[in-house]
């Protein structure tokens, strides 16, 4: 009886072993070392710092951080702005790419060509970019001399309300690419014989596209939709390298007020903003899953 257990125990190890399951835990341990390595062990240190009063010996202070953080006019100020500038360059970027896809998608005179071009910004150096940008708008730059020569006087765009949309607009020029590739690979997904199904029953462009292509290119717009609020939390980069640590108030978002901290030591103020602005992401990305799934039933 005893042999017969130990005969069990082993066909049961040996099913285990050669199991797919098994094998899926094998190749995913090194991902989910990684990600508990450099993600969730520095993300649960931050928080631990975003509690107490001090990083070295800190007494629990519970959310103190938290409610000092909120009464922080710098930090309300770059909460307003950062919201602002994702308000304003995402339905800006979602709207240009799906029409570029949409004009892409047909047969153009070298697409080709306007792929690469649209997905070039992607691949050039950030500095390089920033330079480009610098040398237009900057007081002494191609822009003011352009307005020179028509008799207008020279302005210091990024001292000004224009700051903030010269950042949406390297944020469009530099993300458009990347988005209209999605959308293009959304609308070469469609089946061609919905299209002329729907034509042969008399439908319309308009309904064509309200009820076929606006139906599949769901999923797509929803996954755009989301790494398009992702990457305009990213645009700190272009944005510090363009104007400075201190740019003019309308410039000064999230990103900036986190990164002064750090220069400062505070570091309670920056992982009490860091754990927020993440949680508010988490939870905005979750409620735009919930939502998808709803839309996608009632479409």
């Amino acid at each position: 009886m005893f042999l017969g257990k130990i005969g069990n125990l082993r066909r049961w190890v040996v099913r285990m072993i050669r199991s797919d399951g098994t094998h899926a835990a094998i190749f995913l341990i090194p991902s989910l070392v990684g990600v508990t390595i450099f993600f969730f062990l520095p993300f649960g240190i931050g928080f631990y710092y975003s509690l107490v009063d001090t990083p070295i010996d800190g007494k629990f202070v519970g959310i103190r951080n938290y409610v000092d953080l909120l009464g922080n006019n710098s930090f309300r100020r770059a909460i307003w702005n950062t919201f602002l500038f994702t308000v304003l360059c995402v339905p800006i970027n979602m709207l240009l790419s799906l029409l570029l896809a949409s004009l892409l998608n047909g047969r153009v005179f070298g697409q080709r060509w306007f792929r690469i071009a649209f997905l070039s910004p992607l691949v050039i150096p950030v500095a390089s970019i920033v330079l480009i940008w610098q040398i237009f708008f900057d007081l002494n730059g191609i822009l003011n001399h352009w307005l020179n020569a028509w008799g207008m006087a020279s302005k210091d765009w990024m001292e000004g309300g224009s700051a903030l949309y010269i950042a949406i607009m390297i944020y469009v020029w530099k993300n458009v690419g990347y988005n209209m590739l999605l959308f293009l690979a959304g609308l070469q997904n469609i089946p061609i014989d919905h299209y002329e199904a729907a034509r042969i029953d008399g439908a319309g462009r308009w309904r064509q596209w309200r009820s076929i292509t606006l139906v599949y290119l769901t999923p797509t717009t929803f996954f755009v939709f989301i790494m398009s609020i992702i990457n305009s939390f990213k645009v700190f980069r272009e944005t510090y390298m363009l104007a400075g640590p201190y740019p003019h108030p309308s410039l000064y978002m999230l990103q900036h007020f986190m990164n002064n901290m750090f220069q400062q030591l505070d570091y309670q103020k920056m992982t009490s903003a860091a754990f927020m602005m993440a949680t508010v992401i988490v939870m905005l990305v979750m409620i735009l899953f919930m939502v998808e799934r709803r839309f996608s039933r009632w479409l």
